[in-house]
C-alpha cells in the first residue's frame, strides 16, 4: 500500500488510534498505540519504544529502538469499540537507533532465512495453518473457568456445538479483515474448535496467525468465552495443534514439491525438505512446542506425533502428505502447537529443510513409514531406527542447546536467551508442587 493511500482511508474511516504490533521472543503480540494525528511520524519510521522492557530484545543502556511499519499489513480492525473513533494496525519491524534491523527480532529472524531460500532460486515458502482452540466459559465475575462451550466432538452441529455462533462470527470477522476462510467447524474435544484458512507467503502467513489468533481472543470474551490455544488444556481430551502445511514455489516451475513421474509423485527435493526437518526434528521441538504444556499434548492416543517419521495418510507421524497433488502438493508439520512463535518455528523449519534440500542425497532421504506407529512396541520403533520426539520441555531444552544451525537461525544474541528463558520456566515448574502430588502424596 501507499502512504497516501494508508492516509486517505484512515480520514474516510474517521480512524483514531494507530496500533503498531510487533512479535516479541516468546511469540506474545506487543504494542505500542499512537493517535492517528501522528500517522506521519508512523510512516517516516519514528515511533520509539523502550525495547528493554520487552521479553528477549535489549538491556537497559540500548533500550530506545524504533518500530517501521510494513505498509502491507495496514488494517483497519471492525471488532474494536469505533464509537469515540476507529482503530487500525501496522505490523512493524524492529530497528535500532542506527537504522539497523534489530538482529533479535523474530520477523526479521524469519525473513533473514526467506533470503536465503531466495538465493537458492526457490521464489516462495507458502505456508497454510490450521489452528485449533478451546472455547471455556467465563464466570459471572470475569474469572476463567474450564467449562467447556459444549460436549460436542468432531464436525457435530447444534444443538450438540454450543459454540457454532461464536465460531461463525469469528470466521465472518476474520472475512471482512481480508482472510479467506476455508473452513470452520468442530473439533474433537468438548468445546474444541478450528477454522482455516487460505495459505500464503510465509511472512505473510505467520502475520495472519497473530491477528487470527487476537481476533478469535476478543470475539470470544464479548461472548462471555475465553478462547485458550494452550496444546493441552483438559486431562484426557485432545490437545490444540497447529498443523502447518508447506510448500516451495518457483514462479518458473510452480509446486516444486510435485513431481508427476516420481514415486508418490513427490519431488527428489520434497524428500530432501522433509529429510533435512525430521533430521533436526528434537532440536525444532523447542521452537514447534515451547512451553511445558507442548509435551503433555505430544502423547500417544490423542492423534498427536511422538515420531519423528513421515508418510502419506498416516496420521501418527510428525510430517504428513495430504492427498492432493499439482499445485497442493505440500507437507503437512503435525507436531506444531498454537503457542509457538509462528515466526521462529517456521525460521527454524525452513532452515533445516533447505539445509536437507542442498546437503542431502537422494539415496540418503528417509522412506515413509506405512504402519500405524501406535500400534507398534517400543522395541519394533527403534528397531526401524524411529526417532522419538522429547518428552519434555527440559529434553527439548538440551536437545536445542547443541543445535548449531539453530544457533545460526536464531543468532548470537537471541539463542542464549530463549534458552536462557525456557530454561526458567522448566525450572519454575519442575519446582512447583503440583495439585496430582498434593492428591497422591499428602496422606502418605
Amino acid at each position: 500500500m501507499r502512504k497516501e493511500e494508508i492516509k486517505k482511508i484512515i480520514k474516510e474511516n474517521n480512524i483514531s488510534y494507530i496500533r503498531m504490533q510487533f512479535t516479541d521472543m516468546l511469540g506474545d503480540i506487543k504494542a505500542v498505540e499512537i493517535p492517528a494525528s501522528r500517522i506521519d511520524d508512523a510512516l517516516e519510521n519514528k515511533i520509539m519504544f523502550d525495547g528493554s522492557s520487552i521479553e528477549g530484545f535489549v538491556r537497559i543502556k540500548e533500550a530506545d529502538m524504533y518500530l517501521h511499519p510494513d505498509l502491507d499489513t495496514f488494517l483497519v480492525l471492525p471488532f474494536e469499540d469505533s464509537s469515540i473513533g476507529g482503530v487500525a494496525r501496522f505490523i512493524c519491524d524492529v530497528y535500532m537507533p542506527d537504522g539497523t534491523p534489530f538482529i533479535g527480532d523474530p520477523r526479521y529472524i524469519l525473513k533473514k532465512e526467506v533470503k536465503k531460500m531466495n538465493e537458492m532460486g526457490i521464489d516462495s515458502l507458502f505456508v497454510g495453518f490450521e489452528p485449533e482452540f478451546y472455547l471455556f466459559k467465563l464466570n459471572s465475575d470475569g474469572s476463567v473457568s474450564t467449562n467447556c462451550s459444549d460436549r460436542a466432538s468432531y464436525f457435530d452441529l447444534s444443538p450438540f456445538d454450543g459454540g457454532e455462533d461464536v465460531r461463525r462470527e469469528i470466521a465472518l470477522m476474520l472475512e471482512k479483515m481480508g482472510f479467506e476462510v476455508q473452513a470452520s467447524h468442530h473439533e474433537v474435544g468438548p468445546g474444541q474448535n478450528e477454522i482455516t484458512f487460505k495459505y500464503t507467503d510465509v511472512v505473510s502467513a505467520c502475520d495472519r496467525v497473530q491477528t487470527f489468533k487476537q481476533v478469535v481472543k476478543m470475539i470470544a470474551r464479548k461472548n462471555g468465552y475465553l478462547a485458550s490455544f494452550m496444546p493441552k488444556p483438559l486431562n484426557k481430551q485432545a490437545g490444540n495443534g497447529m498443523h502447518t502445511n508447506c510448500s516451495l514455489y518457483n514462479k518458473d516451475k510452480g509446486d516444486l514439491f510435485y513431481d508427476p513421474k516420481a514415486a508418490m509423485e513427490l519431488s527428489s527435493m520434497c524428500r530432501k525438505w522433509i529429510t533435512g526437518v525430521l533430521n533436526h526434528a528434537r532440536e525444532l521441538s523447542l521452537l514447534t512446542n515451547p512451553i511445558v504444556n507442548s509435551y503433555k499434548r505430544l502423547v500417544s492416543g490423542y492423534e498427536a506425533p511422538i515420531y519423528a517419521c513421515w508418510s502419506d495418510a498416516n496420521r501418527s507421524s510428525l510430517v504428513r502428505i495430504p492427498a492432493a497433488r499439482g499445485l497442493a502438493t505440500r507437507t503437512e508439520f503435525r507436531n506444531v502447537d498454537p503457542c509457538a512463535n509462528p515466526y521462529l518455528a517456521l525460521a527454524g523449519i525452513l532452515a533445516c529443510g533447505l539445509e536437507g534440500i542442498k546437503n542431502i542425497k537422494d539415496k540418503d532421504t528417509i522412506p515413509p513409514v506405512k504402519d500405524n506407529l501406535f500400534d507398534l512396541s517400543s522395541d519394533e520403533i527403534k528397531n526401524r531406527n524411529i526417532t522419538c520426539l522429547p518428552e519434555t520441555l527440559h529434553e527439548a531444552i538440551e536437545e536445542f542447546k547443541t543445535s548449531k544451525i539453530l544457533k545460526e537461525v536464531l543468532g548470537e544474541h537471541l539463542f542464549p536467551k530463549y534458552v536462557e528463558a525456557k530454561e526458567k520456566e522448566w525450572k519454575e515448574y519442575h519446582t512447583t508442587v503440583s495439585e496430582f502430588e498434593l492428591k497422591k502424596y499428602l496422606g502418605r
